[in-house]
């Protein structure tokens, strides 16, 4: 993150630099408007509404068989510990630790049907659409949220358009948000957690030297610190992220915004007990169990982001006997309150038609229970919970065979939901971009479209 120091006083910290005395914004991924864009945005009156997208990922391959594809005819091998319970949707029933999700199927959609999970422990293809294991382009896929910020550019001048509350974990894999690929360091996401203090959100610190609050002002001292800061950094391909942090972070230093987002304490107490109560533990190499950053996300997209992307947990329980089912008696019920929590106000906020959110794990878990009454990891067939975005909701997609084990009926890949949360946040799938050997490239893949039954 960036710092930039006042004025030097005494009384403050042990370095003499005052408590209130310095102002510190988020690192090098701010996206969106040049500085005079920038600028003139400061200007406009009132706020417009935007679209935008909350990526939750679940890490380390949720059971799909246990949550939203049960199979309550089949073996107790493969059925498992738990009851399906009736939802708000006649047909359509859910594991029975989920009572309040299922108390509003009506306001989301669940694909039972992805087919092409990659099989890795990673964020990755929840995060760019694309298996690692495919060849990438030179400079690498960017995250969905970089795509966001390179073609739409900031909503609001004070606030980062691609924002990670992704918790850096053990396994490097299921903390990582991605970043700007081929389009360049300037719209990776802005990150806000780290994993030393999930209470506090903060990032790495980078110091600006030689601008003073008392000096933001002076436009040549500002742009000749940023020359010497450019001139300092590295130049291996770095640069055009720098031009972009240092074109367009002064949205940032001259609001509150963003910090008033990420503050809880602003929000309505009763309405943040709905989400439930934080537990910043970090557990082995996961996610912490930060309910509260649902509410989070959705301040974010209140305040401007148009990406949001958050890792919830540690889904990957086959490594002890019986840790399935104890962790998902711990577990489940916290999504249960925090996703419907998050989409209960998306709803009463009018902001379900702006704002999607995608629910979602690397791969699935095995129909056949093992040997320590847990299950495996199953790139075969794979779950996700999509809302909002003005979609068709209240129906499955999709169906698995009798077992769960692999789908039988409208197969969906990921390159499709991210074609179809794209079109939802106003792009057009024909806009092309190019690469760093100037080869075009798409948001998706041609020949994958936006999910028909959602649009």
């Amino acid at each position: 993150m960036l710092t930039i120091f006042g004025k030097r006083t005494y009384g403050g910290f042990c370095d003499h630099v005052g408590r209130r005395d310095f102002l510190t914004i988020g690192g090098m991924a701010l996206g969106g408007l040049a500085m005079p864009e920038l600028l003139r945005a400061e200007s406009r009156p009132g706020a417009r509404s935007h679209k935008a997208i909350i990526n939750v990922f679940l890490p380390g391959g949720p059971p799909h068989l246990d949550m939203f594809d049960m199979k309550p005819d089949a073996p107790a091998e493969i059925r498992g510990e738990y009851s399906p319970i009736q939802t708000n949707v006649p047909g359509i029933e859910f594991c029975e630790l989920f009572p309040r999700l299922a108390k509003m199927a009506d306001k989301f959609a669940i694909i039972r049907s992805l087919s092409d999970s990659d099989g890795e422990h990673s964020a990755y293809q929840c995060m760019t659409g694309h298996r690692r294991s495919q060849q990438q382009p030179p400079g690498g896929w960017p995250s969905f949220g970089a795509w966001l910020s390179k073609l739409q550019g900031n909503a609001n001048p004070a606030v980062p358009p691609n924002i990670s509350l992704m918790y850096r974990c053990g396994n490097f894999g299921w903390g990582d948000s991605g970043d700007g690929g081929f389009l360049g360091l300037g719209h990776s996401p802005f990150k806000v957690v780290d994993r030393e203090a999930s209470e506090k959100r903060k990032t790495d610190n980078m110091t600006l030297q030689g601008i003073t609050l008392e000096r933001l002002r002076d436009r040549d001292s500002l742009r000749a610190s940023l020359d010497q800061f450019r001139r300092s950094a590295d130049t291996t391909g770095s640069m055009e992220g720098i031009d972009a942090f240092s074109q367009k972070a002064m949205g940032i230093l001259t609001s509150n915004k963003l910090a008033d987002a990420l503050d809880l304490n602003l929000e309505d107490p009763k309405n943040l007990e709905k989400y439930g109560v934080d537990d910043p533990a970090f557990e082995r190499d996961g996610a912490p169990r930060m309910v509260r950053n649902f509410c989070v996300a959705r301040r974010l997209v209140e305040a401007g982001a148009r990406v949001v992307s958050m890792n919830f947990i540690r889904w990957d329980w086959h490594g002890g006997d019986g840790m399935n089912y104890v962790n998902s008696k711990r577990d489940f019920p916290l999504l249960d309150t925090g996703l419907s929590a998050l989409l209960e106000d998306l709803h009463q906020r009018g902001l379900d038609r702006d704002v999607s959110v995608v629910v979602w794990g690397e791969f699935g878990r095995t129909p056949r229970i093992n040997g320590m009454n847990s299950r495996d990891h199953w790139p075969q067939a794979n779950t996700a919970l999509i809302a909002g975005g003005g979609m068709r909701v209240g129906q499955v997609i999709g169906k698995t065979n009798k077992y769960a084990e692999y789908p039988v009926d409208r197969p969906v890949k990921f390159q499709e939901v991210f074609a179809t949360l794209y079109a939802k946040a106003g792009l057009n799938l024909n806009t092309r971009q190019f690469d760093l050997r100037g080869r075009p490239q798409y948001l998706v893949e041609p020949g994958n479209e936006p999910i028909r039954e959602l649009i």
